[in-house]
């Protein structure tokens, strides 16, 4: 009994259950129709797609006047009256009133050397020239009463009242108080000529500025031994530099070649490097008439029209000879793209500008031509970037890659 019960636990392999080959077919189609719509989706999103090569180019501010830049030249602002302010005396600097950057007028002391020695020699001149003074004072009061003397002797030398040789002696006298009045007037010249020389030597020892300008560099500090030639290290030749700022050019050099481009007189624009937002009106002042056989080039040298005191010697700048004036509307920046870049379709002028790896069509408005670029008034700002002669399968969203 027992094992009739077992044997009905046992599995009959012959009645097992499988599964109809259709519903495999069913399932493979669904694989399929989700890999092709999986396709479809990564095509329509662009991922398989390579993405277009194109050369880029960037929207810039540029200025009207390089439409009619006749050549460019490089250089550096250079003072035309610059001074290493010395003294002609030997001294120590016991008093310095400047620094750099100091604004000083024509005539004005800037520092001053020791001047003991000096103040006591023009002292003493101006002693012996009252001295001198009053000696003077003597001798024509000994002249006067000896004209006296003479007028009576000769009255009475004349009536024969008195003997010929006292009215020798008292010709002579007068004579030698004549001589007298003559020496002392010739001694206050000389202590004259001392007591200026000693005023001089006392200047010399006052540094003076000699033209309104400002300080470049201190080259002395108090203490230091002033010489006007300096033989040591301990010793300086000069205790400031100072360079007009109202003098102020440009000295350019201009190649050999070049060189007919350029004519006296001629307007030109100035662009500082350091100053690189504002262009400032200039003019052809010189052409040094040598050359440099090194560079193969000509010195030129540009007086400034438009100022700006933020200008400073030895700052380097860009010079743009021009083949006319400058207006002021030529002097106000314009947006500008380069015209390969635009394409016409439709009923305007358009571009592609980058966003991110795409290029997305616009529409812009132009207006004037600036060189080989056009002005944008609307559509563009500086610094975009755009797609440089568009191939015609470009689209709007289209992938790209910058070209080397």
């Amino acid at each position: 009994m027992a094992d009739q019960d077992l044997s009905k636990l046992t599995i009959d392999k012959s009645k097992t259950a499988f599964r109809p080959a259709r519903g495999k077919k069913v399932l493979y189609l669904v694989f399929l129709l989700l890999a092709l719509l999986t396709a479809g989706f990564l095509y329509r999103m662009e991922i398989f797609t390579p993405p277009i090569q194109v050369q880029l180019a960037n929207v810039t501010q540029i200025y009207p006047s390089q439409g009619f830049t006749m050549l460019t030249a490089s250089g550096y602002v250079v003072p035309q009256r610059k001074s290493a302010l010395a003294s002609k005396v030997t001294g120590r600097l016991v008093w310095l009133g400047v620094e750099e950057g100091s604004r000083i007028k024509k005539g004005e002391v800037v520092a001053r050397l020791e001047s003991q020695d000096v103040e006591a020699t023009k002292a003493q001149a101006a002693a012996n020239l009252e001295t001198a003074r009053f000696n003077l004072e003597n001798a024509r009061a000994e002249l006067v009463d000896a004209t006296l003397n003479l007028n009576r002797s000769k009255e009475l030398v004349d009536k024969n009242f008195i003997a010929r040789g006292d009215y020798d002696t008292t010709v002579a006298r007068y004579k030698k108080a004549e001589a007298a009045v003559k020496a002392a007037e010739a001694v206050i010249r000389a202590n004259e000529a001392a007591l200026e020389a000693a005023a001089i030597q006392l200047e010399y020892t006052l540094i003076r500025a000699p033209f309104d300008a400002v300080v470049l560099t201190k080259n002395a500090d108090i203490g230091d031994i002033v010489t006007p030639f300096s033989a040591s290290v301990e010793s300086k030749s000069a205790v400031v530099t100072i360079a007009d700022m109202d003098s102020l050019q440009v000295q350019a050099d201009v190649s050999e070649s070049n060189l007919g481009q350029v004519k006296i007189g001629q307007p030109c624009e100035v662009q500082l490097d350091a100053l690189p937002d504002r262009r400032l009106r200039g003019a052809v002042h010189m052409i040094v008439p040598t050359g440099d056989r090194s560079k193969a080039a000509v010195m030129v040298k540009i007086r400034f029209i438009d100022k700006d005191p933020r200008t400073l010697p030895e700052m380097s700048a860009k010079v743009s000879f021009l083949s006319r004036e400058i207006t002021k509307n030529d002097q106000r920046p314009r947006t500008a793209v380069s015209q390969k870049a635009l394409v016409a379709r439709g009923d305007g002028k358009h571009v592609f500008r980058v966003q991110g790896n795409r290029a997305v069509q616009a529409s812009v408005l132009l207006g004037n031509p600036i060189g080989d670029m056009v002005e944008v008034i609307d559509g563009l700002k500086a610094g975009d970037q755009v797609v440089l002669d568009p191939p015609a399968k470009l689209k709007s969203g289209a992938k790209i890659k910058a070209g080397e």
